[in-house]
Order: structure tokens, then sequence, then C-alpha cells
């Protein structure tokens, strides 16, 4: 399967963006997807995630402000970021699909080629 993530770009701080990812190859239903952000120098870290039922979780520190969905038919995972802060600031990754949440981000899943989201001060 192919993943292609867009919908990143620049912000001010408070505002919103929505990231899409578009999956081709092969149908996401029935699998986990998620999302993950590298910021430079740092690791690449898991953001949200989505299980084939519609079930979520968020990292901490984007609980509340994003907001994962999916939408089957159209074969697209989607990431609403509301509130964005500065420190939000990275290049966002899709990821899936997996059986289940916890298999996200092993080499057995795929990327796709990150969207980059800067948010000014």
């Amino acid at each position: 399967v192919q993943l292609q993530a867009s919908g990143g770009g620049l912000v001010q701080a408070g505002g919103s963006l929505r990231l899409s990812c578009a999956a081709s190859g092969s149908t996401l239903s029935g699998y986990a997807m998620g999302w993950f952000r590298q910021a430079p120098g740092k690791q690449r870290d898991l953001v949200a995630t989505i299980s084939s039922g519609g079930s979520t979780n968020y990292a901490d520190s984007v609980k509340g402000r994003f907001t994962i969905s999916r939408d089957n038919a159209e074969n697209t995972v989607y990431l609403q970021m509301n509130s964005l802060k500065p420190e939000d600031t990275a290049v966002y990754y899709c990821n899936g699909p997996a059986p289940k949440p916890y298999a996200l981000g092993y080499p057995e899943t795929n990327w796709g080629q990150g969207t980059q989201v800067t948010v000014s001060s």
C-alpha cells in the first residue's frame, strides 16, 4: 500500500490544520492507522492512532487539540489539529496499515512521505 500525506503548511499559534493520508494499492478498512511526527534533531514520536473499529488514542501532548478520523469509503485517514502550538512544529507522517494500533510504526508497516507543519509564535 502507498500512503500520500498532505495538508501541512505554515500557521500561526492557535490556528488549525487538517492533514490527510490517502492510501492506494490496498484498502485500509479493517486495519489500524496512525500519525507520527518528527521535529528537527528529535526521534519520531507517535501522535495518534485509530483502530479498525474507530477507537482512538493520543499522545498526552495533543489530547484535546488533535482528532484522528478515518473515511474507509475514501480510503483516507485525517488528523485535525486545532489550537496549534510552536512545539507542534514537525514533519508529520502517516503510518499503517496494521492489524492493531500497537503494531503501528514497525517495519512491516508503511510510511507516507511526510508533510511539514510549521507553527509560528
